[in-house]
Parts: structure tokens; C-alpha cells; sequence
């Protein structure tokens, strides 16, 4: 799976870009200090980085410089504020993209498109999940089960990828609340059970499988 790691000091932006991403079928990595950032991409490898600039202690440029020189190949987008032309320049130099803050998630997702493109033109986005015979399109949000097409919801997208991909293996209720929902629910609330029944609604076949007291599991087979 293609991982993106977000790393900006403002909570409330590497929320929006992690659900845009997310949406679209990356792993996404966060971090909110420039510190922290700097060490989770030297130790995941993230196939792409969305940096902000202007953070305290350790800012963008820092963190730039730092994993570029032990992982040139990592793509990079800076989301910045910062007018000065100088700055901008060097980050060019770099072959570093950069997105003006205020931004739209979708000119956002088509720059981390094009970051990732490689020299044939080929993009190293996982586009479908297969599992058996069913299949998720990360593009459209359209899940097939045995040739029967349905459009789904964000969040009935979400919960559905996020089991497709861990096949065979228990997704807790828990788990599934802070993959789709984040942490602002309540783990005694019945959301999940009912997406559950969204997704069943809408196949031909009953694929996700009610482990009791614990939560849901994806069969393969």
C-alpha cells in the first residue's frame, strides 16, 4: 500500500488531509511536530511526505533536508504559507512541489497523484483491492461482489477497505471506530454494526462474518 506521511504543527489540517487521504486508499502516517515527523520518516520510509513549512523547532526545510539525504527517493509536497520567493526556490531546487496554504483537498490529492507518478508515467497508487470476489475500486467507491456493482459512501467506503484489507483476520469494534471515525466516538455506540448492515444490504453475497462479542471479519474464500 502506498504510505503518505502528513506532518504540520495545526491538528486540525493533517486531519483534513488524513481523511482526503484516506478516501483515497493511502496509508497515511501523521505527525505534528517537526521533530517527531522527522523520525517517523526515517523509520517508515513513507513513499511520499506532506510538509509544513514553518513549524517550531524542527520546520519543514529541516525535516526536507534531513530525509532527503538518507532516502532521495521520497517524494515530497510542502503545503506553506510563507510568501517568500526564496524559500519557495529552494524547495523547487530540491524537485520539492509545493501547494499555497489555503488549499483544496482535491488539487491536494491530484499533486500527491502526480508526486508519485515514476518516470514511465505509471502511478504507485494501489487503484483495486481484491479480496476473492470482491472487489473495491479506490477511484470510483464502487464495490463489486460477483459481477453485482453498488456505490458506496464514504464512511461505508472506509469500513470496507479497511476490512478488505485484513482478510480473514477480526477487525474489533474499537479498531474499526478509530479507522473510520477517529476517536470522537463513543465505543458503546452501534455505528459499526450498522455500516455493517449497509455493506451487507448492498452484496449479493454475505462476505462479512459477525465474530460475537468482538467484532467483524472479511472471509476470502
Amino acid at each position: 500500500m502506498t504510505t503518505v506521511l502528513v506532518i504540520d504543527d495545526e491538528p486540525e489540517v493533517v486531519r483534513f488531509v488524513r481523511r482526503g487521504l484516506e478516501a483515497e486508499g493511502y496509508q497515511v502516517l501523521t505527525a505534528t511536530d517537526g521533530g517527531d515527523g522527522l523520525r517517523m520518516a526515517l523509520t517508515k520510509r513513507p513513499d511520499l511526505m506532506v510538509v509544513d513549512l514553518r513549524m517550531p523547532e524542527v520546520d519543514g526545510e529541516a525535516v526536507i533536508a534531513a530525509v532527503l539525504v538518507s532516502s532521495p527517493q521520497t517524494r515530497v509536497l510542502v503545503l506553506s504559507a510563507v510568501a517568500d520567493a526564496e524559500v519557495r526556490v529552494r524547495c523547487l531546487e530540491q524537485g520539492v512541489d509545493i501547494l499555497p496554504k489555503p488549499f483544496s483537498i482535491r488539487e491536494l490529492l491530484a499533486r500527491v497523484r502526480f508526486g508519485l507518478r515514476d518516470a514511465t508515467g505509471k502511478t504507485t497508487e494501489e487503484l483495486v483491492l481484491r479480496v476473492g470476489r470482491v472487489m473495491l475500486d479506490i477511484r470510483t467507491r464502487k464495490l463489486r461482489v460477483d459481477g453485482s456493482e453498488s456505490a458506496l459512501s464514504e464512511r461505508e467506503f472506509l469500513l470496507m477497505q479497511h476490512l478488505m484489507r485484513k482478510p480473514d483476520l477480526v477487525c474489533t469494534r474499537s479498531e474499526l471506530l478509530s479507522a473510520v471515525w477517529g476517536y470522537d466516538f463513543d465505543p458503546a455506540t452501534n455505528v459499526v454494526d450498522v455500516y455493517v448492515r449497509r455493506l451487507r444490504s448492498k452484496m449479493t453475497r454475505d462476505v462479512i462474518q459477525t465474530v460475537r462479542n468482538v467484532g467483524y471479519q472479511l472471509q476470502s474464500a
